[in-house]
């Protein structure tokens, strides 16, 4: 993975495991990778790492079983309640870079139904 240095590191990190929880590609329920292991993955700190799992258990999203490891929250509305947040996020930087064009939603969208985008 390659960091934007205008980002803190453990936030990119933690936006790439919701990604992945989002695609399917991390199960609701499933065994996360150790701290050190995930530190291994993504070429970052140990202490990075840590920060990373403290950040998703803020966010609801994993949970830690204390001796067996972090595990992905088993609630339902995970994934609809992360691909909503992250879908208006894109949205909105989306529409930010159309006003600095000066488009306007309204022209915005037009583009998008014509499929000129």
């Amino acid at each position: 993975m390659e960091f934007n240095s205008a980002l803190p590191i453990y936030l990119q990190v933690v936006t790439a495991i919701k990604r992945e929880i989002v695609s399917g590609r991390i199960a609701l329920g499933e065994k996360l990778p150790s701290g050190r292991d995930l530190a291994l993955m993504y070429t970052i700190n140990p202490n990075t790492a840590s920060r990373v799992y403290k950040e998703l258990e803020s966010e609801g999203i994993c949970f830690t079983r204390r001796g067996l490891g972090t595990f992905v929250s088993e609630d339902p509305d995970l994934v609809k309640r992360l691909r909503e947040e992250m879908a208006q996020e894109l949205l909105e930087q989306f529409l930010e870079g159309m006003r600095n064009l000066g488009i306007s939603q309204e022209e915005a969208v037009e583009l998008i139904r014509k499929g000129d985008l």
